[in-house]
């Protein structure tokens, strides 16, 4: 993708705040990308905002619950306004209780709660986005997480809804190959965020790499041919990528 020539581009990150979306923001930022940001703090996401538009692109910020509908309709308005979309990051995360639980401690409230932000509210800004993607041939990116695969112990609630995310992305890729959408899941592997830290909220966490870790993949995935990438599945933190046949 390049912010230099040609038409502007557009990208939506939802979890845009701080972490992993808003180093993704940053790599994105620039003359010739106009970004959506969406994210729950107000103040925070203002913050990252401001300092992206210094780079010289355009940034609009939708403040809300990616679980709530007025959060998506807000975020398509915005997409709207700038008359087209090239790439949605479904990014926003819920981890569930903290410290973490067994599945038979685990409240199942909060389950739902896990799964209507991980697997639910992704759809549902596929679905309210679908039409300038279709337009813009654009990429989905939805963000999973090694726990989809490990069944990890006080991880199930939260592994359980990025599996189920893994499963949406593929069968979006085979169901919107037609309409020229390309669709990847993509974990980014452990990385230093608040989020993590919740986690482990008694274990120092410094070990781990910070998100501009995953900045290589990030260049690597957004110059492949749409059509070669869409319905896999990537570790950001691999020795190496490949794209499809």
């Amino acid at each position: 993708m390049n912010a230099t020539a040609g038409p502007r581009k557009v990208a939506v990150i939802t979890g845009a705040s701080r972490g992993l979306g808003a180093t993704l923001a940053g790599f994105l930022a620039g003359p010739g990308r106009d970004l959506v940001l969406v994210a729950r703090g107000s103040d925070v996401l203002e913050r990252t905002a401001r300092s992206l538009r210094a780079l010289g692109g355009g940034v609009t910020t939708v403040v809300g619950d990616v679980a709530d509908a007025a959060t998506r309709r807000d975020s398509a308005r915005a997409v709207e306004s700038l008359g087209r979309l090239d790439l949605l990051v479904n990014n926003a995360s819920e981890l569930g209780p903290s410290p973490r639980r067994g599945l038979l401690e685990l409240p199942l409230g909060e389950m739902e709660r896990v799964y209507r932000v991980n697997v639910v509210a992704a759809l549902a800004f596929v679905q309210a986005l679908v039409g300038p993607l279709e337009r813009s041939r654009g990429t989905v990116v939805n963000i999973s997480s090694d726990a989809a695969l490990g069944g990890y112990p006080g991880w199930g609630g939260y592994g359980a809804s990025k599996a189920a995310l893994d499963l949406v992305s593929l069968t979006l890729a085979h169901e919107l190959s037609d309409r020229g959408i390309a669709v990847v899941a993509v974990d980014p592997g452990d990385l230093r965020t608040e989020m993590h830290q919740r986690a482990y909220p008694t274990e120092d966490i410094s070990d781990r790499p910070l998100p501009d870790v995953t900045l290589p993949f990030w260049g690597w995935l957004l110059a492949q041919a749409p059509e070669r990438i869409t319905g896999r599945r990537f570790r950001a933190q691999a020795e190496s990528w490949e794209a499809g046949a």
